[in-house]
């Protein structure tokens, strides 16, 4: 908590300097701990893409006293909806419907944005770039863990594993268990300046693949799409003839946003998810965080925004002066239960919006757009049980994190 006294005797170490792992050190830091950050690129310069921040983040962010400063910057997903192919909605959405069922409404801003705000909350000293991290010895009660770095080990209290999709540190942990496993389909990202008729936010779900569309606050929209592709493929020229190739004839604006782009700001990867659960999100001093505990695929929007949770979840369980292992244990039995559900919802959602079949499509917009008719709440039902989370203390700052606590087992 803010005003918490240090103790310089107890040293976090996070692997990892994304979303995840920033927001992990904020917290820890205003837990007490003495934190250390440890990134193997040379600068953090994040991907051109944007990310939305549902309510349950955001009330993640009112605990580090980072949600107002957060929706100030973003843009508010104001009325839109989900759209076919041909550019006919499916269903028309309302923010205002929204904010009133979850407390509060999507909001996006730009990574790199949200990326300095996390950078200009950790103390001075903190963050170190271009240092290849990697965790010996996840250590254990009476043995502290060690992480190795080019120079020199690190003795550490705790390691966060914040290291992304491909994480070293959950290796180490659990070298038996399976790597993330291929969706189906490639993500391409892309941001450019917006287009020149008004439009409204928009997601559709077309043959085989999907193109999403939404405002940035800077006059800029972050544009998203995916297809069924074999792994590993890449365009024969760039990714800008790819998109246009299969996405150039679906509805406006989405021909113009294309256009608009240079080869250069298109982003391509294969998307894969951690769809075989690990056991627990910890080993000994060691816990994993984000996309290395629970990689997810795209299609419910909550890569980034877990990571926040878990970081919250992970500051308030590793409180010092508390019983570590007890604070690990507990972290890994309330996240993995929640993030497991929620890697499979992502799942199943992605089967339902790549559909190839054109009568399956037919039946499938059908049954939506008969369920918006039933109410908004027989639409927004399936994402109530993600974006209702509440943190498991009150927000640090005012603001609309407030309200129940999440349910967690008592220690012991």
């Amino acid at each position: 908590m803010p005003g918490t006294a240090k103790s310089p005797e107890l040293h976090a170490v996070v692997i990892g300097g994304g979303i995840g792992g920033l927001t992990a050190a904020i917290g820890l830091d205003k837990a007490g701990w003495r934190v250390t950050v440890l990134e193997r690129a040379e600068s953090l310069e994040p991907v051109g893409s944007g990310i939305g921040l549902a309510p349950n983040a955001q009330r993640a962010l009112d605990v580090l006293g980072l949600g107002d400063r957060v929706r100030d910057l973003s843009a508010w997903q104001g009325e839109g909806g989900m759209r076919a192919q041909d550019g006919r909605w499916i269903v028309r959405t309302s923010a205002a419907a929204t904010a009133r069922r979850f407390g509060g409404t999507l909001v996006l801003l730009h990574r790199a944005t949200l990326v300095d705000l996390l950078v200009a909350e950790l103390p001075a000293d903190c963050l170190r770039t271009g240092v290849d991290a990697r965790l010996a010895d996840p250590g254990g009660p009476g043995r502290k863990a060690v992480v190795t770095t080019p120079d020199g080990d690190i003795e550490a209290d705790l390691v966060v594993g914040a290291d992304g999709i491909n994480s070293a540190v959950r290796t180490v942990l659990f070298p038996a268990h399976p790597a993330p496993a291929y969706t189906g389909f490639t993500a391409w990202r892309l941001v450019v300046p917006a287009p020149k008729r008004p439009f409204a936010p928009h997601e559709t779900w077309g043959r085989g693949g999907v193109w999403g569309t939404q405002p940035l606050k800077d006059g800029r929209v972050y544009a998203y799409a995916t297809a069924l592709v074999p792994e590993g493929g890449r365009a024969p020229d760039d990714e800008k003839a790819e998109l246009e190739r299969r996405f150039a004839r679906w509805h406006d604006p989405i021909p113009e946003i294309i256009a608009a782009a240079r080869p250069e700001d298109v982003l391509r990867n294969d998307v894969r998810h951690l769809i075989d659960p690990l056991p627990a999100y910890h080993r000994g001093r060691a816990v994993l965080l984000g996309d290395a505990a629970h990689a997810m695929a795209p299609t419910l929007g909550q890569g980034g925004n877990q990571a926040i949770e878990d970081a919250v979840v992970l500051a308030h369980h590793a409180a010092p002066g508390a019983d570590l292992f007890a604070g690990l244990a507990v972290y890994s039995a309330v996240r993995v239960p929640r993030t497991t559900a929620i890697v499979r919802q992502a799942a199943r959602t992605a089967r339902l919006n790549h559909l190839t079949s054109g009568p399956l499509r037919a039946v499938r917009d059908t049954l939506v757009r008969t369920a918006s008719r039933l109410g908004p709440d027989m639409i927004t039902r399936g994402f109530a049980a993600i974006a209702d989370w509440r943190p498991p203390q009150p927000p640090y700052a005012a603001g609309t994190g407030s309200g129940a606590q999440e349910r967690e087992p008592a220690r012991r």
